[in-house]
């Protein structure tokens, strides 16, 4: 009898729903580490570190947050590592170009990751991006890209500064010569001083914070912006989606541009414990309210329009339902260099 009382015990304990994991207890004096796959100083460094001061007053247990940079093929170099190499224990974050996501349809020769697969954690910022040049190049809106050559300075494939002239060269015949390998976006705007770019493209948030001298000196001229609706600071500047004159272009393009909407998104690899992805999830919506936050990214001209990490995950899905035709003309852009 006994053992028929030991077996039933067992047995119960079994059924038993499991215990919650505490997370207060695992995150206590450990560090958190968020890995930007772009350089010190751009405009995603700067967003980036401002998070990581405010997050951990929200997260369970209260664990540092330290931000390092990993830049290299658009974001892509990082991204391949934390997806293949981890941790997958919920101790770092990765924070990667908007364009990172759509890589896999679009460049998958350099991709080893699945973006459906990483865990979403949100997204700081909706953006407009801006394609602009110095104030002496010889370009004064986008029709002289049809008659002349711009240079472009660029990061990588994955960044704006890449993919938008690449598209726009193949679909529309404007003409631009995109030199790569530029770290960050203040290096192509060394460059751009020294006149060995005309210009680059950037997210309006980055320029804001990293060259509203320039914006207040005219001392660029914006030649586009690139977006899903017009910027309210940029009412002159011409939208790029109205070059296209087909629904076939519009759609090309709107495969690009919908990245805008998620403009700043942070992810942890895939198999981090579902605990500590809702527990890292909240914290970061936590942290897009808060007062002292919001205080700072003012004060550092970062702009915050958050989107929640189901909203990011949503919004990466929809962009993989998009026709296969329209991916297909996209990814033969992208191969065209």
């Amino acid at each position: 009898m006994r053992t028929s009382f030991a077996i039933i015990g067992a047995l119960a304990t079994l059924c038993l729903p499991a215990q919650a994991e505490d997370i207060a207890g695992f995150y206590a004096g450990k560090t958190i580490r968020i890995i930007v796959g772009i350089g010190v100083g751009s405009g995603f460094d700067i967003n980036a570190r401002v998070l990581a001061r405010h997050l951990p007053a929200h997260l369970p247990g209260h664990p540092s947050v330290i931000v390092q940079n990993q830049p290299g093929a658009g974001s892509a170099t990082m991204t391949n590592q934390l997806y293949a190499s981890g941790p997958f224990d919920g101790t770092v974050i990765g924070a990667c170009f908007s364009g990172l996501p759509m890589a896999p349809l679009l460049q998958p020769a350099s991709v080893r990751f699945d973006a459906t697969r990483l865990n979403w954690i949100g997204s700081t910022n909706r953006e407009s991006n801006i394609m602009y040049v110095w104030h002496d190049s010889p370009f004064a809106s986008l029709d002289d890209l049809r008659s002349k050559q711009m240079i472009v300075g660029a990061q990588g494939p994955g960044s704006t500064q890449y993919d938008y002239p690449v598209l726009a060269t193949h679909l529309f015949g404007m003409k631009f010569k995109v030199i790569t390998g530029y770290e960050s976006t203040p290096k192509i705007h060394l460059a751009m001083e020294r006149g060995e770019v005309h210009g680059t493209l950037a997210n309006w948030s980055t320029i804001k914070a990293i060259a509203s001298d320039w914006v207040r000196d005219r001392k660029i001229r914006m030649l586009a912006q690139f977006g899903l609706r017009p910027h309210p600071d940029l009412a002159d500047v011409p939208m790029f989606l109205d070059v296209a004159k087909t629904e076939a272009d519009r759609q090309a393009l709107l495969l690009e541009v919908a990245r805008l909407e998620f403009g700043r998104p942070f992810f942890v690899p895939p198999n981090v414990p579902a605990e500590r992805v809702e527990a890292i999830r909240r914290a970061f919506d936590a942290t897009m309210a808060d007062k002292d936050f919001l205080a700072e990214a003012e004060k550092l001209k970062v702009d915050v329009d958050p989107l929640t990490g189901e909203q990011v995950a949503d919004l990466i899905a929809q962009l993989y339902r998009t026709p296969a035709d329209v991916v297909a003309r996209v990814r033969a852009a992208m191969e065209s260099r």
